[in-house]
């Protein structure tokens, strides 16, 4: 017997035996729940809930038996449970006219005692509601007590003044402990003594906790299965006679549905798809809207242009009503109702209370007719409920009575269709596949009847046609071919609804084309509906089978009716383009001023750019921009970035696609949108990223003597004036240049370029040097580069020496500019004993040396005491040379 110490270890004998479980209690139970997940148990009893958790013991490799340990006592105050439901820690109990859900926490909270600690609560609600003893003891003939109905969610219900606690009693680590109570939901019902005589049978009935999981794969590992479901949404109902009541508890508490009965319930039952209802002989069944409300906790693009899903405040219904005799209680199991009945009404109880006491927490005696011996005329019913497929179908069938009159009970009856294939593949793990490839081909037909609807129906729920039509799977030409609803009249008139998801998918940008004959059905239909979109709708990339002469009259069109705009005029000389008629695409052109232009291709940037299957495709209107207007081309697509339309990666692609280049070779169009962008101080570019891209297309051209493939749209000289990041250039550059009497003309803008962001004052020196390489400093356009670039990084010896080996006629310019303030002493310390040296070795350059000195010893003249002078003067010098230089330096002081 488990449960029991047992010396003797289990055997596989044990396998074809009878394993009994004894949970022993200290008090009488009165309800009992198991948790669907789990297979805890919970148990109530008078004032207490007994949580017996169910474990797993480990006999051998291939032997495991189960076993049950007390983990936990739920201490209950001023409620006495007559049905109570367990699932994942949610406790839900019910006395006769009381409710209250309840979470146990499994974190334990700061300060609190796990133990259970008896409470002596005062509480003001239950004394103002109460009468005390001494008045229930007055004669029960002369009064009547009531209590008022009370909700209470949330937080507010721990308000309710019954008074829960919890003690730990598990002895198994491995256990899950709760230490802390949540309070959910409190409710109270009044009864109805209108009659002024109570019926004992108006109580509430049929309390349950439903638990939906997240929609996925099932783990391979079958016994881990139910422990490894994330819960969704969690859903608790329960019924009065007459109505029912369905809450969500899960993340906020609200009620979702109310259930009215035509008749007097006697027991309910809740599933994911429908809750069934018995009467005394009827068994009728209502939607629910569980799946709804566990569609949004699941998925975040419900009720987006992506997705949608029937609201869950939408109206019940009930979808059918079925006879049966003498019906006693109801349970299921899967797509099976299992039904009691009893075809001889003979057992009915008999109250020995008086019929007029309204209210008592304690167990109400019931004293039952004495059964004859054998007892005749129960039976037991097992009724499959009909497949979501089948009723599906059915649903479909009846909803087309009114197709033709455009009401709303169609988008309703609709709605209850696709939420009724939603809840069946929301448990994903009860199908075969053959039944959920037929589940989501009826989800997806469904999407598409309420995408229909919505494009028909003028209502302000217009815009879900989008997301039904986008989860239907139909294409836009599919779509459109639906969409033939002639009037009466024979005219045609098309919805919001439609003409949202028409806009919606062109301005997506979808791969799909639409046929000549469907491209001009849709600009007939913008025409009637939205002329102002036509613009807009020619420019996708969908519409380019369009008759251009079509797209013409209707654009003509708008200019007679008074519509007039930059976006008309820009897409009149696209068309104009495509249908070869120049001097009407150059009059269309030459109508706006250019600012104008650019200002039209921002607002509709696949005027220029489109993309078809992933790739970047220029439109012949860029390529013609490319031929005729290049600098307006470069302003507009400049706009696009300022204005977020397009990102810089696209821009760059988008050129080399337009100028026909690979990879790996930059047009100078592309170079011009550089500069453009560092002229503008886009916010978004990485500004050494940006330098870094013009810095290696002019070293890369200089290096292979390869001139930009057309004409630059600024000169070096616009660029200084109109950017601070490209500096003057300095003096002693333009003297080292002008000393190549053989430069190429040809690249000397990429050099001046180059030289002026070397010389402003945001640019990144150390990041060139390794990219200068190819850059010989055999020419003097290299050699300029790198001693300014070393100039950058104060390598000031250096450069002195190379200026001297190179260039001596910009020596003295270079160190009139470079040689300041910390570096004056390089006069005297570097260039001086240089320049003596060069002139005492003579040579070709000795004439230009000697020159270089004479304006060396006048700076330091200038610069040092006398003594100071002599010092750094060469002892091997002539005397004569040095002589006037030395007599000013002596007289300076006085002249001072």
């Amino acid at each position: 017997m488990v449960g029991h110490k047992v010396e003797a270890p289990f055997s596989d004998t044990f396998r074809d035996q009878m394993s009994i479980i004894e949970m022993p209690l200290s008090e009488a139970p009165l309800c009992i729940s198991c948790c669907p997940v789990k297979g805890d148990l919970l148990v109530g009893c008078t004032n207490k809930l007994v949580l017996f958790s169910l474990k797993y013991q480990i006999i051998s490799e291939e032997f495991s038996i189960l076993d049950f340990e007390r983990s936990l006592i739920i201490h209950i105050d001023n409620i006495v449970p007559v049905e109570i439901s367990f699932c994942v820690g949610y406790v839900a109990l019910m006395s006769d006219l009381e409710v209250l859900i309840v979470k146990l926490e499994s974190d334990p909270k700061t300060g609190e005692s796990v133990n259970y600690q008896p409470l002596k609560i005062n509480n003001p609600m239950r004394q103002t509601e109460g009468i005390s003893n001494e008045t229930l003891q007055l004669d029960s003939d002369d009064f009547v007590i009531c209590q008022k109905p009370v909700e209470l969610l949330g937080e507010k219900s721990s308000q309710s003044g019954v008074s829960v606690t919890l003690e730990s009693t598990g002895l198994d680590d491995k256990t899950i402990k709760y230490y802390h109570v949540q309070h959910l939901l409190y409710k109270r019902f009044a009864p109805d003594i209108s009659s002024l005589v109570l019926s004992d049978d108006i109580k509430l009935h049929s309390l349950q906790l439903l638990p939906i999981y997240q929609t996925g794969s099932p783990t391979s590992d079958r016994k881990k299965l139910s422990q490894e479901k994330e819960l969704l949404s969690l859903f608790c109902f329960f019924s009065l006679p007459h109505v029912g009541y369905l809450y969500m508890v899960v993340k906020s508490v609200e009620l979702m549905s109310v259930y009215q009965y035509p008749e007097k319930s006697q027991q309910a039952v809740l599933t994911p798809q429908f809750l069934h209802v018995i009467t005394s002989n009827n068994l009728q069944c209502f939607t629910v809207r569980c799946s709804a409300a566990a569609a949004r906790e699941e998925d975040p693009y419900v009720d987006t242009t992506l997705k949608a899903c029937p609201p869950v405040s939408m109206d019940v219904c009930a979808l059918r009503i079925q006879l049966f005799i003498g019906l006693k209680a109801i349970c299921h199991f899967k797509n099976h109702i299992i039904l009691l009945t009893k075809a001889d009404p003979e057992a009915i109880p008999e109250r020995r209370e008086p019929p007029k006491r309204l209210l008592s927490r304690k167990g109400t005696n019931v004293k039952f007719k004495t059964p004859p011996v054998a007892e005749a005329g129960w039976n037991l019913y097992i009724v499959d409920t009909i497949s979501p497929v089948q009723l599906y179908k059915e649903m479909v069938d009846y909803s087309n009575t009114y197709k033709t009159a455009k009401t709303q009970s169609c988008i309703h009856l609709l709605s209850e269709a696709h939420l009724l294939v939603r809840a069946a593949l929301m448990d994903a793990s009860q199908l075969e596949p053959g039944e959920k490839a037929e589940l989501l081909e009826a989800f997806k037909e469904s999407c598409g009847h309420l995408g229909d609807c919505y494009s028909r129906l003028d209502t302000q729920y217009s815009h879900l046609a989008l997301p039904y039509y986008k989860m239907s799977g139909l294409s836009m030409a599919e779509v459109l071919t639906r969409a033939d609803w002639p009037l009466e009249d024979g005219s045609q008139k098309y919805e919001r609804g439609l003409i949202f998801y028409i806009n919606h998918s062109l301005d997506e940008n979808l791969d799909e084309e639409l046929s000549e004959e469907l491209a001009a059905k849709v600009v007939q239909m913008f025409h009637m509906a939205e002329p102002k979109q036509l613009p807009h709708i020619l420019c996708s990339p969908s519409m380019k089978n369009i008759n251009p002469v079509t797209a013409m009259n209707y654009l003509s069109k708008l200019d007679i009716s008074g519509f007039s705009s930059i976006l008309v005029t820009l897409t009149k000389a696209a068309m104009a383009l495509k249908m070869g008629d120049l001097d009407r695409h150059r009059n269309e052109m030459k109508s706006r001023p250019e600012m104008k232009l650019v200002c039209g291709f921002i607002l509709e940037p696949r005027l220029l750019i489109q993309q078809r299957r992933g790739q970047i495709i220029p439109t012949e209107l860029a390529v013609q921009l490319k031929d005729t207007q290049p600098g307006l081309l470069v302003a507009s697509v400049l706009g696009l970035q300022k204005n977020n339309k397009i990102g810089i990666e696209e821009a760059d692609s988008f050129f080399k696609v337009l100028c026909g280049k690979d990879k790996d070779t930059i047009p100078q169009l592309l170079v011009d949108l550089w500069e453009a962008q560092l002229v503008a101080g886009l916010p978004d570019v990485v500004l050494q990223e940006l330098f870094f891209k013009l810095t290696s297309q002019y070293i890369w051209r200089l290096s292979k003597m390869q001139p930009p493939d057309t004409i630059p749209l600024r000169t070096s000289e616009d660029l200084i004036n109109a950017c601070s990041h490209y500096g003057l250039i300095y003096p002693w550059v333009n003297v080292l240049i002008s000393s190549d009497s053989l430069a190429d003309k040809s690249y000397t803008e990429d050099l001046s370029k180059l030289q002026s962001l070397i010389c402003g004052p945001s640019f990144d020196i150390a990041s060139i040097i390794p990219f200068l390489e190819p850059l010989s400093e055999d020419t003097i356009a290299g050699l300029s580069v790198h001693v300014l670039c070393r100039t950058r990084l104060k390598e000031y010896e250096q450069c002195i020496d190379t200026l001297l080996e190179r260039c001596p006629e910009a020596i003295i310019p270079y160190a009139n500019h470079e040689l300041k303030e910390e570096n004056r002493t390089l006069w005297w310390k570097k260039l001086l004993p240089e320049l003596c040296h060069r002139v005492k070795c003579g040579g070709e350059k000795g004439q230009l040396y000697l020159s270089s000195l004479k304006e060396t010893l006048s700076v330091v003249a200038v610069e040092l005491e006398l003594r100071d002078f002599l010092n750094v003067l060469p002892e091997d010098g002539t005397a004569a040379f040095f002589l006037p230089y030395l007599l000013y330096c002596s007289r300076k002081k006085s002249l001072t």
